[in-house]
């Protein structure tokens, strides 16, 4: 109901905004290699009408507002290229954009020119099956990069995967660095590793020629905040945010650098919820930590076709208090410290006339150090108290390199190729000392009173392990137009890594796009392929640790307390291990989809796809040592031996809704999003060990992530002149969680038990909704300075869809044409305080059975200031 209301309400003020029949018409100048043309002279007649002229801006943007709806003329020229004019453009009410490419001179005939929108629909590197955030839109957003991630991640769903400028990992850019979000579907392209149903690419801003940037600040603490539904009072809060970006030029239409500092220093509360013998506990715990990201970037154009781009992050982190909440009381904190350094290169540009190339470079360094508070023994009663040391120290060195390549080749009229490489390498050195001193176990309550524990457990052995690992993949694919109506994609990818011995893994793609009407307003997309995923060096890191040689579990049932050997009918097991299945395979996933995209009156756009996925050879653990009835173990002479192997199934279904509207020269937007899905698996993770390793089949249950509703919408529009709000809204329905005794029924050691009759992640907790909002108020004042021209060769995304917006906040307004600007800005999350339950308990041991022992934070307000310039 609270979803319904809000999509009415924006709605309704979005459309009371913008009631009127005004055409827009936007222009992307660019050259044939699709680099950005700045300041080009754009040049619009229509019959009856005074001629109107405008520039290019960086991006190759040429914006017409407030036109009449009607047929125009369009003249194109830029110093350097040959002039175009295109005839008979047809400007309807709304929104129209038109991409123009500009040859160099003299080699006009090496260039084509093409406006078709069925072309442009069916392009498997076009704009199609995607959807854009812009700077208007991401203005709107939280300031709290955290904040910030989280809405995007919600929008992009469940197993989507994350690109900034072509580079997987590292942080996301800061808000005011970010040009544009894209969030692509259909990804069926032999270049991507990564199965996913939405990959999401994030653009940064390219160098300019003017020094411009920002300075942010940020503060929230808990005056205005709600008390967390499960805190016995409301805990002190602090988060103090602060933040700058640059860029310009260093050599004027060659060289540009571009720098950032995102720094905060905050501590939150964290609940703790217990029971003990003698009643229920709750209390609060201080958690301190501080972040500050450093990132810089540099562009340089090598030549008129080549650019160079290098950049460098440095990421630190401290955060402590961490292992505290719910049921593990103060003394279970720890620390953990970490320092990212990464640094990529990257070049593209053509090669002779018909080959185009990208060749990218990153390198990780990282280090984790983690200390615990103490190491004392831990008392461990499920899900009632958790109490004792956390008895964790690690450090974790890591050094990852990648390179990869791309090569585009257009040598054939219909067919364009694409093939490349993608290398990656991993030198990996970690220590972790874990449960060093013994965890004793008690189902429940009553049995700690009784001093009666169910299970003791303790780690023993060498903490050093040191590994390396390689990846490569390599693909061809050929995306081949039968018609301009009709594009057919095909390729194959072959993927292998050491550490496997499975090396023939090869992933043929194949998809389709379809345009059935002239007008190019609906478009079909659909595909299938298999997609292959790594064996993680930390799963191998783990199975190197304990296999026996460097470290072992030990494991005594029905141990004495507090000496877990004194005990009448203590047994203690041989050392228990874990090891690698033998011949394990690479995990791989075969998926497919089929979608449907329509462009409805008044700029409104409508997206639908449906997919299937189906998982083999997905990794598990089993318990090859569990005792037979009857019989006893398989190996006497060892504990527990957690395989991990390649032997698990999952499947999953998602069917997604998305609809847009935007009216750009009112600066409104509005878009809302629908995702109903269902996933099933036989396993959490590698090492999650079955209740009955005999009986695999009846570990299929709901996936952990396996939401079947989600609902993300947002909304931004003026309230007056420079006052603007926006406001998003997600709900989630319940997630699963598992039922379990409470006891070891089987024997096996393993306390995972599940009632008669109850399948893996069969409950539910409850559902979530979280409404945020942000107030702004922007003034400004001088003249901007006069730009020198001159094309810059700028790499960006082809085409440009409805859903492209101006580059400018508040397009069309006043503010974009001055020099300094500032805004104050106030925001909340979770603004109706609702109480969004988590971590329900499944254990029937537990006085808190069935009940949810946490929530997400109350309603949270913060306020700050940006100056830009």
């Amino acid at each position: 109901m609270l979803v319904c209301l809000w999509c009415v309400l924006m709605l309704s003020l979005c459309l009371a905004q913008s009631a009127n029949n005004d055409a827009t018409l936007k222009i992307t100048v660019s050259d044939a290699l699709g680099a950005a043309i700045r300041n080009a002279v754009v040049v619009i007649e229509a019959t009856g009408l005074k001629a109107k002229t405008t520039d290019s801006n960086r991006y190759g943007e040429a914006r017409f507002s407030k036109l009449s709806p009607g047929v125009y003329r369009v003249k194109v020229n830029a110093e350097g290229f040959e002039a175009q004019v295109l005839e008979a453009v047809t400007v309807n009410a709304g929104v129209n954009t038109l991409a123009v490419t500009l040859p160099v001179a003299n080699v006009k005939d090496e260039i084509q020119i093409s406006q078709d929108k069925q072309e442009a629909n069916t392009d498997p590197r076009g704009d199609g099956f995607s959807s854009v955030l812009t700077e208007e839109q991401l203005a709107m957003l939280p300031d709290d990069p955290d904040e910030f991630e989280n809405i995007i991640r919600n929008m992009a769903g469940p197993g989507a995967r994350f690109r900034v400028n072509g580079f997987g990992g590292g942080k996301l850019p800061p808000k005011s660095q970010i040009r544009e979000i894209r969030f692509r579907t259909n990804q069926w392209a032999a270049e991507n590793h990564e199965a996913g149903f939405i990959s999401v690419d994030i653009y940064t801003k390219p160098g300019v020629n003017q020094w411009h940037g920002s300075v942010n600040f940020g503060f929230r603490d808990e005056s205005l905040n709600a008390r967390n539904a499960f805190a016995p009072f409301r805990g002190a809060e602090q988060d103090r945010r602060y933040g700058m970006d640059f860029s310009g030029p260093l050599w004027k239409n060659h060289t540009s650098l571009s720098g950032s500092v995102d720094g905060m220093n905050s501590y939150d509360t964290k609940t703790i919820v217990a029971a003990f013998p003698t009643g229920n506990f709750a209390d609060l715990i201080r958690r301190p930590s501080r972040r500050l990201n450093l990132q810089t970037r540099i562009e340089h154009a090598l030549n008129k076709t080549h650019t160079l781009r290098g950049e460098y992050q440095r990421n630190a982190n401290r955060q402590e208090n961490l292992g505290v909440g719910n049921f593990d009381l103060s003394d279970r904190a720890y620390s953990s410290d970490s320092m990212e350094h990464i640094f990529r290169l990257s070049d593209s540009g053509a090669l002779g006339k018909k080959l185009f190339n990208e060749l990218r470079f990153q390198t990780t360094w990282r280090e984790v150090g983690i200390s615990s508070l103490s190491n004392a023994q831990t008392i461990v009663v499920l899900d009632a108290f958790t109490r004792g040391g956390a008895q964790l120290t690690s450090n974790r060195n890591l050094r990852e390199i990648e390179l990869s390549d791309n090569l585009d080749i257009s040598i054939f009229k219909k067919h364009l190729v694409r093939t490349g490489v993608q290398f990656e390498v991993g030198r990996y050195r970690s220590s972790e000392l874990r449960n060093t001193s013994g965890t004793f176990t008690f189902a429940s309550l009553a049995d700690f009173l009784a001093n009666r524990p169910l299970q003791y457990t303790q780690r023993s052995g060498s903490p050093a392990v040191s590994l390396n690992q390689y990846q490569v993949g390599w693909y061809a694919q050929d995306d081949w137009r039968l018609h301009k109506s009709f594009t057919l994609s095909f390729g194959l990818r072959h993927e292998f890594q050491t550490n496997l011995g499975d090396k023939h893994n090869f992933a043929p793609r194949a998809g389709f796009a379809w345009s059935p009407f002239k007008n190019g307003k609906t478009t079909i997309r659909g595909g299938g392929g298999i997609f292959y995923d790594w064996f993680g060096s930390a799963t191998y890191e783990q199975i190197l640790r304990v296999n026996g040689q460097r470290q072992t579990d030990l494991i005594v049932r029905n141990p004495g307390y507090p000496d877990p050997f004194s005990g009448g009918t203590a047994s203690t097991l041989p050392p228990s291990v874990i090891q690698q299945q033998s011949n394990l395979q690479m995990p791989y996933i075969i998926q497919s989809s089929i979608g449907v995209e329509r462009e409805l009156p008044r700029g409104v756009r409508f997206m639908t796809n449906y997919s299937f996925t189906r998982g083999l050879h997905q990794l598990r653990g089993v318990n090859i040592n569990q005792p037979i009835p009857g019989l006893g173990r398989p190996f006497p002479t060892q504990g527990n031996i957690t395989q991990v192997a390649s032997i698990a199934n999952s499947q999953g279904h998602a069917l997604m809704l998305n609809l847009n509207w935007s009216s750009i020269p009112k600066a409104i937007h509005f878009g809302i999003n629908y995702r109903l899905s269902k996933t099933t698996n036989e396993s959490d993770s590698p090492f999650s060990l079955p209740m009955n390793s005999y009986d695999l089949r009846a570990e299929r249950g709901a996936a952990l992530n396996d939401i079947r509703h989600m609902v993300f919408g947002m909304a931004s529009f003026p309230l007056y002149k420079m006052l603007r709000i926006g406001t998003t809204f997600n709900y989630l329905s319940a997630m699963p969680y598992n039922i379990t005794t409470g006891f070891d029924n089987n024997g096996d050691a393993v306390i995972n038990d599940r009632p008669l009759g109850f399948a893996r992640n069969s409950a539910r907790g409850a559902s979530q909704f979280n409404l945020g909002t942000r107030l702004s108020w922007a003034f400004g004042f001088g003249k901007p300075k006069e730009q020198a021209g001159g094309p810059m060769q700028v790499r960006i995304i082809r085409g440009g869809g409805d859903d492209m917006l101006s580059s400018m906040p508040g397009a069309g307004m006043s503010l974009a044409s001055k020099r300094f600007k500032t805004e104050f800005y106030v925001q909340a999350s979770n603004v109706l305080n609702k109480a969004n339950l988590t971590n329900f308990i499944g254990v029937q041991t537990s006085p808190f059975f069935g009940q949810a022992i946490a929530a997400m934070p109350g309603r949270r307000m913060e306020t700050g200031i940006r100056f830009s310039f």
